[in-house]
């Protein structure tokens, strides 16, 4: 198993995704984020279970494909990302949209 100091456990996890389907897995206590690219499973369960003292049963990865952006002309790439998509305890949730 690697080794994760705590310090890197918070740019494992690069932000949360928020989309009409990621909205709709949090019925089932399932929350999307986007990870570093080279995180592995073990690395991503505890940096969710450290940044937000939750417990994770189960963490699904997809490496994003890039997709081809056109301005004008000019012919460029969106970045290529990895999505995590974590299921929590039933007890646990993470709040994501704080009040204001």
């Amino acid at each position: 198993m690697t080794k994760v100091t705590p310090t890197s456990l918070a740019d494992l996890i690069r932000r949360p995704i928020v989309t009409e389907k990621a909205t709709l897995l949090l019925e089932n206590n399932q929350y999307v984020f986007e990870v570093d690219p080279r995180a592995t499973k073990p690395q991503i369960k505890a940096a969710i279970e450290e940044l937000f003292e939750v417990k994770v049963t189960g963490i699904s990865t997809s490496n994003m494909p890039i997709k081809k952006k056109r301005i004008g002309k000019f012919i460029g790439h969106k970045a290529q990302y990895k999505r995590a998509t974590v299921t929590l305890a039933p007890e646990f949730t993470i709040n994501l949209f704080p009040e204001v």
